[in-house]
């Protein structure tokens, strides 16, 4: 099983009410009543036992006075041991909310291929359009949500910047050599709104 903490979002070190509101939202969102004669039903299901396992766990544990860690394979702690990245990447969250990016990557690359999950792959490409390497980031934006297609903001930050793009408002080009003072413009305005889906 993933780490629990990661599966609801939130932060190993979050309050119960914290842990409520973030399964609730993520109940909401994939509930099978919300995917009625939907393709995409049999995924919101798994996604939904998921959740509610993850739920599950995280209250067993915290009735029994265990915060993080045991017999499922992941850690409350922020080591990059297998399936124990959640915390970790809830730090890169917070540096790159700090625009901290040279940390934040020196972070993500730190993390084994084997652990690189959706939210890896989301994070990496904040990093790269804070670069100005919207090519790169967008290859990682289209890599979340290809591994977790459920996810609205793993999707509409890459739908905003498709959108953009089409518009003529970003180079996706993975070449950064040719910066012009258009494109200098063009990715202050995706860092801005970047920066604002990870708010």
């Amino acid at each position: 099983m993933r780490d629990p903490y990661q599966v609801l979002g939130v932060n190993p070190n979050a309050t119960d009410d914290e842990v409520k509101k973030a399964y609730r939202e993520l109940a909401k969102k994939y509930h099978p009543d919300t995917y009625v004669g939907n393709p995409l039903a049999d995924l919101a299901a798994e996604k939904m036992k998921e959740i509610n396992e993850a739920y599950d766990t995280i209250t067993k544990q915290r009735a029994s006075g265990n915060r993080g860690g045991g017999s499922n394979g992941y850690s409350g702690s922020n080591t990059y041991t297998s399936n124990s990245s959640g915390g970790t990447l809830y730090r890169v969250r917070e540096l790159l909310s700090a625009n901290r990016v040279t940390e934040a990557e020196t972070i993500l690359s730190r993390i084994p291929n084997t652990e690189r999950n959706a939210e890896w792959y989301f994070l990496m490409g904040h990093v790269m359009a804070r670069k100005n390497w919207l090519g790169e980031a967008r290859k990682y934006f289209e890599q979340a949500c290809r591994m977790d297609p459920y996810n609205a903001e793993y999707r509409n930050t890459l739908n905003n910047m498709a959108s953009h793009s089409a518009a003529g408002g970003y180079n996706t080009s993975a070449s950064n050599d040719d910066c012009g003072g258009c494109d200098l413009c063009t990715g202050l305005l995706c860092a801005n709104l970047l920066c604002n889906c990870c708010r």
